[in-house]
């Protein structure tokens, strides 16, 4: 796969961020997503780390005050796929999967999520 700049693939994100449904793409409203090149200790099997605390686990008064965050990892995607199409799906499905992480889903939740919005 020819090499991925950083700026390259935070567009390649926010495109896809566009393709959301409407019903994802509404919890976003207070969950930044970011690019980091890799995690700390450099272990490229870890693609994406969501960091907040899910709805489900949020007392009464809904959303906190920063904002959860969904950091995507760019060399841990870049390591695992091919070509470009393959970079795709792997974001686009890592972007379902951290969503899921935000709206507190169980792994038959995430799974069912998963196969509704395939790419």
């Amino acid at each position: 796969m020819k090499p991925v700049t950083e700026d390259q693939f935070i567009d390649l994100v926010a495109s896809l961020m566009d393709e959301l449904p409407d019903d994802l793409a509404k919890v976003l409203n207070n969950v930044a997503i970011t690019v980091e090149d890799a995690p700390e200790d450099g272990n490229l099997n870890v693609l994406a780390v969501y960091r907040g605390t899910p709805l489900t686990a949020r007392g009464n008064f809904g959303a906190e005050a920063i904002p959860d965050n969904v950091v995507l990892y760019r060399e841990s995607m870049l390591a695992h796929a091919h070509n470009e199409e393959q970079l795709k799906r792997e974001v686009w499905n890592t972007l379902i999967r951290e969503i899921g992480a935000h709206l507190g889903m169980t792994e038959a939740q995430l799974h069912e999520l998963h196969e509704a919005n395939k790419r």
